[in-house]
């Protein structure tokens, strides 16, 4: 009993997901879109931006919306619409408008793409755009509603709403004096405390909400790494993946070690002379001296191996000769292919002339 349930402890163990993900499975997953990334930091830092934009090009936009209301309301209210005139005076109209709304679209599409190359670097995949049927499950819907992600978003939610409500409660209680005092200004100075009023609040606001997104993306960045998170199983079985079952890797190699045996063997009846041992080594050696500088091993073995070659050599007449040092040195030192060593080529040369000499007499 107590051997069992160390067993299971070790297998429970094992299932915990308590180690850092492998490159490959970073890798599969930055291929799905699943990367650590906050939404919350393009939209503070375009906000930010936007704001620094109206500062920095305040009279661009005070001069273009003032040439184009003024149009409107000191030209457009008294002009005869007619078909010729009014296409004329949509398409200036679009035109200033587009003028006025193109500093802030390039603005906006800089600093989106900017804040997200920053987080994660260049990431194009159509992966989380592909529909999932699992998403239209209701009783996966309601758990995702009461999980720990769900509440950490409905506490970021709040949090923000309670920042903002206090900066903006405290700019303006901090102004409320000006408030009683606008009764008595000029129109224009009305405008222009409202503008600064809106900058300062948009400013502070953009501020402290581009703190809060540092602080949710490093929370993104943890539940990133948590859920890449791999059990030693885990690991073990990637590893499988990649190298391959060992079983079947003994598989693949058991079969390629046998279709080399067969080539070997095929090899076997081309050869001039089988040099033997008598029983334990045999090296079958070919030569011809139109393509080889040397005489070649086309076959080898030893024992049962050895036995095979011999009575393949015997089938097909070719010479079987005993040279028991001759047949030892060539069977340590060459491997199937080789050219034998130019120190063997002297004991070599005596076979193979004796063999053709045995051949001529044979052929006579």
């Amino acid at each position: 009993m107590p051997h069992f349930r160390y067993r299971m402890d070790l297998q429970l163990f094992a299932g915990e997901k308590t180690e850092k993900a492998t490159p490959k499975k970073r890798s599969e997953a930055r291929r799905k879109g699943q990367v650590a990334s906050s939404a919350e930091i393009p939209g503070a830092l375009t906000l930010l931006g936007v704001l620094c934009l109206f500062l920095m090009l305040g009279s661009f936009f005070q001069e273009r919306i003032m040439r184009l209301f003024g149009d409107v309301l000191l030209h457009g209210l008294t002009m005869d619409v007619t078909e010729n005139n009014v296409l004329a005076l949509f398409g200036r109209y679009a035109i200033q408008l587009l003028l006025i709304l193109a500093p802030i679209f390039i603005v906006t599409l800089i600093l989106v793409f900017a804040s997200h190359y920053v987080q994660h670097g260049w990431l194009f995949t159509w992966e989380p755009l592909k529909p999932k049927l699992g998403a239209l499950n209701p009783v996966a819907g309601l758990k995702n509603l009461f999980n720990v992600r769900s509440l950490a978003e409905f506490l970021k939610s709040t949090l923000k709403l309670l920042v903002v409500g206090i900066v903006v409660y405290a700019v303006l209680w901090s102004q409320r004096q000006r408030f009683l005092e606008l009764a008595h200004v000029p129109v224009q100075d009305i405008f222009r405390f409202a503008a600064g009023l809106t900058i300062r609040l948009g400013m502070m606001v953009a501020v402290l909400l581009f703190v809060l997104a540092i602080g949710d993306y490093y929370f993104q960045k943890y539940e990133h790494e948590k859920s890449l998170r791999m059990s030693k199983q885990d690991i073990k079985d990637e590893y499988k993946n990649m190298e391959g079952d060992p079983k079947i890797k003994g598989k693949i190699r058991e079969r390629q070690r046998q279709m080399a045996l067969m080539r070997m063997m095929q090899e076997v009846p081309k050869a001039d002379v089988v040099i033997t041992n008598p029983t334990h080594f045999a090296v079958a050696l070919r030569y011809d001296g139109a393509r080889m500088d040397a005489p070649k091993v086309v076959a080898k073995g030893q024992d049962y191996m050895a036995l095979r070659i011999r009575e393949i050599a015997r089938a097909n007449d070719v010479v079987t000769m005993e040279n028991k040092p001759l047949a030892r040195a060539l069977y340590e030192r060459t491997e199937v292919g080789d050219t034998i060593p130019g120190d063997l080529f002297q004991a070599v040369a005596e076979v193979l002339a004796y063999v053709y000499r045995l051949k001529g007499r044979m052929k006579a």
